[in-house]
């Protein structure tokens, strides 16, 4: 039974989500069609292009994501006050750089004059778009019809492009959104089309390591790695900070995250089982989360969580904001987030 995105995003009750699109057509989302031969490898920079450029126009960042053959995963942030303390011409300016909007809000972005009317429809329409550029299922539906338009175009066909409604799930603590991401990074390895994170074609760990050495690499004096500088201004930045959310920023350090998910990925390629190595990244520490508890979340994360994914407590004080009566998870939530 389909359920109402009230049920599935709140953001009173957490400001990150990780959000999934899967395709149902036999040549794939970016695959190889087995029988003409046609390959659509060329759609996951499209997909990945179109993503980061339309999260730079919404008030929504790039915490992580990673294009695979038959679907895509986003991790994203919503910037809602930032949203909310936006201009009227910020927000018609950031509106017009995707959608052509109309003769009046053209007007207004020129700085023409407008009589009362005509001001009292652009407000209206100010309104609105700011509702909009804010609103992860408007991100979505923009995302996924120009993905979908190009697609049929491609294969010279009409009908559905996507299995259905995106996937979404809830990120409640800092827990739940690194492991998110680390499960969203680890895709390609885990499915056997990357042995490394650096490796890892169209992936937000790659983007993110690749910007990290650029950087580092043209600096005598490095400084902190949780400058922006050092950071793709295309994604989520990690501040350094640990023990606390911040409004904009992930708070902790980029380089423990890369050592975290190179550590995460080394374990799920291991075919033999066995004890942790003794090379575990502190930040598990941090998290507090054991670490055969943090690798099966990064190989199960979302057949092991539903809609709401965050510890116990977590959920104990979230569960209100989704309109629900009853914790799910919380079996999964207390052995693997403690």
């Amino acid at each position: 039974m389909t359920r109402s995105r009230r049920t599935q995003i709140s953001l009173e009750a957490t400001s990150y989500y990780h959000v999934v699109s899967r395709c149902v057509r036999r040549a794939y989302l970016c695959g190889q069609d087995r029988l003409t031969g046609k390959s659509f490898e060329y759609r996951r920079q499209q997909i990945e292009d179109d993503a980061l450029r339309l999260c730079s126009i919404f008030y929504i960042d790039i915490a992580a994501f990673a294009i695979l053959s038959t679907h895509y995963h986003l991790v994203l942030h919503v910037d809602q006050e930032r949203c909310l303390s936006a201009t009227g011409r910020e927000i018609v300016q950031r509106w017009h750089r995707h959608f052509a909007g109309t003769e009046l809000s053209r007007k207004f972005a020129n700085g023409e004059d407008l009589d009362r009317n005509e001001t009292d429809v652009v407000n209206s329409l100010i309104d609105t778009w700011r509702a909009r550029l804010h609103d992860i299922s408007w991100l979505m539906k923009v995302l996924n019809e120009g993905i979908a338009r190009r697609a049929n175009k491609d294969d010279d066909c009409k009908g559905h492009f996507w299995e259905a409604r995106f996937k979404s799930q809830a990120l409640l603590d800092e827990k739940a959104i690194l492991s998110a991401m680390a499960y969203v990074d680890l895709n390609p390895i885990r499915a056997a089309m990357a042995t490394t994170p650096e490796n890892s074609d169209h992936t937000s760990i790659k983007l993110r390591i690749e910007h990290w050495r650029n950087k580092t690499a043209r600096q005598t004096d490095r400084g902190n790695d949780a400058d922006d500088a050092n950071q793709p201004a295309t994604l989520l930045p990690f501040t350094g900070n640990t023990g606390q959310l911040i409004r904009r920023g992930i708070a902790y350090s980029l380089t423990d995250y890369i050592d975290l998910v190179d550590w995460t990925g080394r374990q799920i390629r291991d075919d033999k089982s066995g004890s942790i190595p003794e090379d575990t990244p502190h930040v598990l520490a941090r998290l507090d989360i054991a670490p055969q508890h943090w690798v099966h979340v990064c190989q199960h994360f979302e057949s092991r969580f539903k809609r709401l994914v965050g510890s116990v407590a977590s959920l104990d004080k979230m569960i209100g904001y989704f309109g629900l009566k009853r914790k799910s998870n919380a079996r999964n939530s207390s052995l693997l987030f403690g």
